[in-house]
């Protein structure tokens, strides 16, 4: 899209900070918002760039919006792109889950969150139906990309899993492969020809720098003594314990949950079995990636410098591998053979879409409430086109009201 040339890195802050700041019920509600601002509202990007970021971020460590949010700023603006639309999706969450561990820890119960989150989630249901809808009419052509789309959300909807989404996003590409792609040439030739928008020295500088941060870490407590050097060994493993375990959490959500479970609480024991409950309990009623639970985590060991640091250490290692993997995006649909492939892995895509807001209606309690403000919503989403910047607040606020 031409106008992408034009998006300045202050918009991207300030509107991956605003839509962090109401992107409440997990990976798929906020990729929802992304597309209703980027796509529908703003028409900075299409949705081929939502749908393509989601079967990278699919196969890739990390959460999967956080992914998918780092993929449209290196769209659009490059590294730098990436690097400010990731603060700014997370700056919100941050504030909030360090608020919320604070009050936490001091008073120990916070229900008036739960009756918010009981509004936001029937609305959360609608607004990723209503998105869902719209890409089926852009994106979705014939009968054969229907079966594609029902397949892989009754696929999701059964077996919840990395490896169930790996298999939808392979088995949606074979499928345009063997649909489309029968009389597609490859043009390899071109593929990797394109201009790049960052050198390959860039990633070396930034390869050295990472290995050099690490590295001085590792030996800098030795450098204390005393209390200090106790306070720099906390920092430093919280550091490496997230870091280490980011690179191998795939799936997203509430797949990583008993891994990092085994870790925290199991092992290190930083945490006890109902603390860990109420963290993912707290990662779900703030907006933004349930990812963000490692800075409860990193509260609890450390205070607020705890909290930053477990906060860095889990987002930025997948971070910095989708701003690398994004780079060939852009140059492999060049290929005749990967467009045809695509052409069944965004249907795919979509029947994922589908499937996380069927899964997020399952734990709707089935009220007239809930069921009122999931209809309210579509309509509002749908016909009216709304914003959600309004929808999400306006809905937890009904919760406060009626629950």
């Amino acid at each position: 899209m031409d106008n992408k040339k034009h998006i300045s890195l202050q918009y991207l802050f300030f509107t991956f900070l605003k839509i962090g700041t109401i992107s409440w019920g997990g990976f798929m509600a906020l990729i929802s918002v992304v597309q209703k601002q980027l796509v529908e509202k703003d028409k900075v990007i299409e949705d081929e760039v939502i749908l393509d970021s989601i079967s990278l971020a699919s196969i890739l460590p990390g959460p999967v919006a956080f992914n998918v949010v780092i993929n449209i700023g290196y769209f659009l603006r490059g590294i730098k792109g990436a690097l400010v639309s990731m603060i700014a999706i997370l700056l919100p969450s941050f504030v909030f889950i360090t608020i919320l561990s604070w009050l936490y820890f001091t008073f120990d119960e916070l229900p008036l969150f739960n009756k918010f989150f009981l509004g936001i989630l029937p609305a959360i249901a609608a607004i990723i139906i209503s998105v869902a809808l719209n890409m089926i009419k852009k994106h979705v052509k014939d009968y054969k990309q229907i079966i594609v789309l029902i397949c892989a959300g009754i696929a999701l909807i059964f077996f919840h899993s990395f490896f169930t989404t790996l298999f939808i996003i392979l088995a949606g590409g074979l499928a345009g492969y063997l649909i489309y792609g029968k009389s597609a040439a490859i043009n390899s030739s071109k593929i990797f020809q394109e201009e790049k928008k960052e050198s390959w020295q860039t990633w070396i500088y930034i390869a050295a720098g990472f290995a050099l941060f690490f590295i001085v870490l590792w030996f800098l407590p030795n450098l204390f003594k005393g209390s200090f050097f106790h306070k720099i060994e906390i920092i430093r493993n919280l550091i490496f314990t997230f870091a280490g375990m980011s690179l191998t959490l795939f799936g997203g959500g509430y797949v990583i949950i008993p891994a990092i479970q085994t870790v925290v609480v199991d092992g290190l024991q930083w945490l006890t079995v109902k603390e860990f409950a109420d963290a993912i309990a707290l990662g779900q009623v703030t907006p933004g990636p349930i990812f963000i639970s490692a800075a409860f985590i990193g509260y609890k060991v450390f205070g607020l410098a705890g909290a930053f640091a477990a906060t860095l250490a889990i987002f930025t290692p997948p971070g910095m591998l989708m701003i690398f993997c994004s780079r060939f995006i852009s140059q492999m649909k060049q290929s005749s053979i990967i467009n045809a492939i695509y052409k069944g892995i965004r249907p795919a895509v979509i029947g994922m879409i589908f499937s996380a807001a069927f899964t997020i209606g399952k734990s709707v309690e089935l009220r007239w409430e809930t069921l009122s403000i999931f209809v309210l919503v579509v309509i509002l989403s749908v016909k009216f086109k709304i914003n959600v910047v309004y929808l999400i607040p306006a809905s937890g606020i009904i919760g406060l009201l009626l629950f």
